[in-house]
């Protein structure tokens, strides 16, 4: 068994969708082993949006791209004021954490068979409006980067999930201590 980390992020709380979002992992035979509502401080945020180089230009290059697939590359350079792919990308971490730290969330670990690519898959695109139907972000979301960038915030995309094992198992270390989390047969661990 496989265990992932889920966020259900600000938007999915205050748009009250919380129910829902969990409801749908636990339909895809995800068990949940650990959940709490958190109302992340700025140090727990910033750990959780680590400032690895690889992952800060990784984000502007990701921007920039698709500022180019939407014909909105001038005006992305006009909002971050610069076409440096690192900068954009500390910009953007600024904004998730100021967007995380700004209502409380749920976090869950999730168990399962290929946990992360099931749940990456039934999360949908990072962008709301690109995520097909059927998947949680392409069913309840409805933000756009274009909007996002323009309002100079983080894309609400409703919940976050970890995209590798290990990327999760760093995230569950962060965000849960080894006593809050159940084993697969329902013991504490």
């Amino acid at each position: 068994m496989e265990r992932t980390f889920v966020m259900v992020k600000p938007d999915g709380m205050r748009g009250r969708l919380a129910g829902d979002i969990i409801k749908r992992y636990h339909e895809a035979d995800l068990k949940i082993v650990g959940m709490k509502v958190v109302f992340p401080d700025t140090e727990l945020a910033e750990k959780h949006y680590t400032t690895c180089d690889e992952q800060i230009v990784g984000m502007g290059m990701k921007t920039l791209e698709s500022a180019k697939e939407n014909n909105s590359t001038e005006d992305m350079y006009k909002i971050f004021n610069t076409d440096n792919p690192k900068e954009i990308g500390f910009m953007l971490r600024k904004w998730l954490i100021e967007y995380v730290t700004s209502h409380p969330v749920i976090a869950m670990v999730l168990e399962g068979e290929d946990a992360v690519k099931k749940v990456r898959k039934l999360t949908g695109h990072t962008m709301p409006i690109k995520a097909e139907k059927g998947t949680i972000r392409g069913d309840f979301g409805c933000d756009s980067p274009e909007k996002a960038n323009a309002e100079r915030r983080a894309v609400e995309n409703l919940v976050h999930a970890s995209g590798s094992i290990d990327e999760a198992q760093r995230e569950i270390n962060l965000w849960f201590r080894p006593n809050e989390l159940i084993s697969y047969d329902g013991a504490k661990e």
